[in-house]
């Protein structure tokens, strides 16, 4: 008799243990869509306002941090490009020179500093502000 019972018991469990599987599933589904909203929302539902926000900071940052910076660097190198012979420049060591020739290599030239002393530098050793400072015109004193 006992024997007989818990068959029927198991019998009548595997449809209980199915039923209950499909519901278990259906509310792991279920579950799962939950999940999946909740982070397509940011939990707070402002998740389109998130993106926005991120792309309006790294605008920001190219504006005023990599842009400027690259456009310094293109001013450097058309400054060096149009050295000449007889410029008067600063190198970013403090060595005030009168250019004497630019060598072939492009990257470097030779400066006189004084009557008769030269000396090869380095055509990225020459600093652009301080160049300007010392050929801008003296102001007129009133």
């Amino acid at each position: 008799k006992y024997q007989a019972t818990s068959i029927r018991k198991q019998v009548s469990g595997n449809k209980y243990q199915e039923t209950s599987i499909k519901k278990q599933k259906q509310t792991n589904n279920m579950n799962l869509a939950m999940v999946f909203l909740m982070l397509g929302q940011g939990g707070s539902g402002g998740g389109g306002f998130q993106f926005v926000f991120l792309g309006l900071m790294i605008l920001v940052f190219w504006m005023f941090m990599i842009r400027p910076q690259a456009k310094k660097a293109k001013q450097q190198k058309q400054f060096l490009t149009n050295l000449q012979k007889g410029d008067k420049i600063v190198t970013i060591a403090g060595i005030h020179g009168t250019v004497n020739k630019v060598n072939d290599d492009g990257t470097t030239m030779m400066l006189e500093i004084s009557p008769g002393s030269y000396i090869k530098i380095e055509k990225s050793a020459i600093s652009m502000e301080w160049t300007a400072n010392i050929n801008k015109p003296v102001a007129a004193i009133k």
